[in-house]
């Protein structure tokens, strides 16, 4: 009904139109009529005009938003007649014959020979789309329709989508991308790194379709970057990144509490954090007292993958017997604070010296960090001796308390007999040539007599 009464406002208003416009070219044509009855028709015959029709139906057209479209409409026999055009969902009339009527800038007409009357849209917006209706201003207006299907590759509107987000880890966190466009977009969710999003404890999936991500009892492996992807088939699809911050306090890991070295040997203690926001990262006695870099210490921070872990080294140099006891690794963040004991204690040296240790790859050192299959009591060579913290299974001096009561009890005799087998003493040295005299007297004596008997 709604249909019908737009058609016949339409038709009422154009041939309202018509009638004004092309009055003179109706009046010329009955004047020459009239003329006609007068002088009489001597030969008894009637001429008759053929009506203009169209040739051709109006093709629908589907355009993406932006691009400029064309509509043809083909006639025959126009005659004097002209022919308009109009939007029929908006009872506009846009064109008649060469004259643009509407006020759109974007709106334009023109002929081939009066044969094709084509409808020139540039710019085409949403808001276009519709029927198209070519008009012939007959007695009986003659009309016909294309329709013009707007596509609108899909947009992601940032007011209405969620941005970064810093979440405590435990909480519940939804994260939301709004996408319009035409046919209304998909939206699918995606981790940067591509690994698996954690729905719940019982779900992880590679993809998630939905305009929401309900992301539940959040945790620091759900940390990253996420991709809200919109797609409707029109080119191109378009992608937001959101990143995610878990945050929470430090945690440690010491894969040795207790650590052996002797005496002028270099050791190295480590100790494995995890903290977001990141931590302050540093190293103390058991006094409190914090340890700076020197030619005694030398401290190292390696910063993990993911981000949020750090290596922590500390490295002693010629061990001497004060720097034996408690050392502390401590790791502070806004979200708290967390420290960790390793006792240094003395141990005796090697018997033998162990074949050159080489540097672990990185890839090694994340197994061993995942794994926590670290050995911290693989020695070096004397003098200036090192104490490797590194994964092999030779050569090991193993931190157990057997050894430590062993190490205290004789630590005043047995050690000290044990380390001079390193150490390049003058004592050593005199006894040695003290050793060596008798001999060499012996063999100057026995060189002097055969000399002497030749």
């Amino acid at each position: 009904m709604i249909v019908m009464t737009r058609l016949v406002v339409i038709v009422l208003f154009g041939i309202c139109f018509f009638d004004e416009v092309f009055t003179p070219a109706r009046a010329s044509s009955n004047a020459n009529n009239g003329d006609r009855n007068e002088r009489g028709d001597t030969a008894g015959k009637t001429v008759i005009t053929e009506e203009p029709e169209f040739t051709d139906v109006i093709e629908n057209i589907t355009v993406a938003a932006g691009r400029n479209v064309r509509f043809a409409c083909s006639v025959k026999n126009l005659g004097t007649y002209k022919v308009a055009w109009m939007h029929f969902e908006q009872s506009a009339i846009l064109t008649v014959h060469n004259h643009v009527i509407t006020r759109n800038p974007r709106i334009s007409v023109t002929h081939d020979k009066h044969r094709t009357w084509f409808l020139h849209i540039n710019n085409v917006q949403e808001e276009d789309k519709g029927r198209y209706m070519c008009q012939i201003n007959t007695v009986t207006a003659k009309t016909q329709f294309g329709f013009l299907h707007v596509v609108v590759p899909p947009n992601i509107d940032d007011s209405l989508s969620s941005g970064d987000a810093i979440v405590r880890e435990g909480a519940n966190e939804t994260l939301t991308c709004k996408a319009t466009g035409f046919p209304t977009p998909s939206v699918k969710w995606k981790r940067d790194d591509n690994s698996k999003i954690t729905i719940n404890k019982t779900l992880q999936v590679n993809e998630w379709e939905s305009e929401k991500l309900e992301l539940t009892k959040i945790s620091r492996l759900d940390m990253g970057a996420y991709l809200c992807i919109a797609s409707n088939g029109v080119p191109p699809t378009v992608s937001k990144r959101i990143k995610v911050s878990v945050d929470f306090p430090p945690m440690l890991w010491i894969p040795h509490q207790l650590v052996g070295a002797p005496l002028n040997y270099a050791v190295t203690l480590e100790c494995f954090t995890e903290a977001n926001p990141t931590s302050l990262n540093y190293w103390t006695r058991e006094d409190g007292e914090m340890i700076h870099d020197s030619r005694k210490y030398r401290t190292e921070n390696t910063v993990g993958n993911p981000s949020y872990k750090t290596h922590m080294k500390l490295t002693i140099n010629a061990i001497q017997q004060s720097d034996y006891g408690t050392y502390k690794c401590v790791a502070r963040n806004p979200r708290g604070e967390t420290e960790g004991a390793i006792r240094l204690y003395t141990s005796s040296p090697p018997t033998s010296s162990p074949k050159p240790k080489t540097t672990e790859p990185s890839s090694k050192l994340k197994d061993l960090w995942s794994k926590g299959n670290l050995n911290n009591s693989v020695y070096g060579n004397p003098p200036f001796q090192s104490v490797h913290h590194v994964a092999d299974k030779g050569s090991k001096y193993q931190s157990n308390l057997n050894e430590i009561d062993k190490s205290e009890q004789k630590s005043s005799g047995d050690s000290d007999t044990k380390g001079h087998m390193y150490e390049n003493s003058p004592e050593n040295i005199g006894e040695s040539v003290k050793c060596s005299l008798p001999v060499l007297l012996s063999f100057i004596l026995s060189v002097l007599m055969l000399m002497a008997t030749r």
